[in-house]
């Protein structure tokens, strides 16, 4: 039986993943597979390449046969290399930084914002000297005129009473 390692297609339209498997040759290109023994997802950046490299190594010594996209796989992987005996058994698989938590995220925002100036917002707008110098006379004008007490509301309310208790002894006077 003539086996292969080939990519098995899945996922929507314009959106390819693949499985790597090892498969009977004669099968169909989605068709019943021996065995799994990996993952390629094309569309990521950089490319998502999981490969069980011990099965791939079994599966190639006795003897599938990759085809030319699996091959290539297998280069960027290193098992290619190891199963050849080359040099460069590391491969040059590219691997996605991982994500920075998002608790740490958030305390690097805090320090920031606790960091910056308490300064306003809003920038004033520059003046011209003539108008600073109009506004200082009208200004000293503008100051407002001494008010006399009863005229405060705490003042008119001081006076709203006494003429109440006034009243009220002028009412019992003209009733004796």
């Amino acid at each position: 039986m003539a086996v292969k390692i080939r990519l098995k297609r899945l996922g929507k339209i314009r959106v390819p993943q693949y499985r790597v498997v090892v498969v009977d040759s004669r099968k169909k290109r989605d068709g019943r597979v021996l065995e799994e023994i990996g993952k390629y997802h094309p569309k990521e950046d950089p490319s998502y390449i999981d490969i069980v490299s011990d099965r791939a190594q079994y599966w190639l010594g006795v003897g599938a046969q990759p085809t030319e996209a699996v091959e290539v796989l297998l280069k960027i992987t290193g098992d290619w290399q190891k199963f050849k005996g080359l040099p460069g058994t590391e491969g040059t698989l590219k691997v996605k930084e991982p994500k920075r938590d998002k608790l740490e995220i958030f305390n690097e925002a805090l320090k920031e914002a606790s960091s910056e100036p308490k300064a306003a917002a809003v920038t004033a707008k520059k003046k011209t000297e003539k108008k600073t110098e109009e506004a200082a006379p009208a200004a000293a004008e503008a100051t407002p005129a001494p008010v006399p007490a009863d005229e405060t509301p705490e003042g008119a309310a001081d006076a709203a009473e006494a003429a109440e208790t006034v009243t009220a002894e002028d009412a019992g006077k003209s009733e004796s």
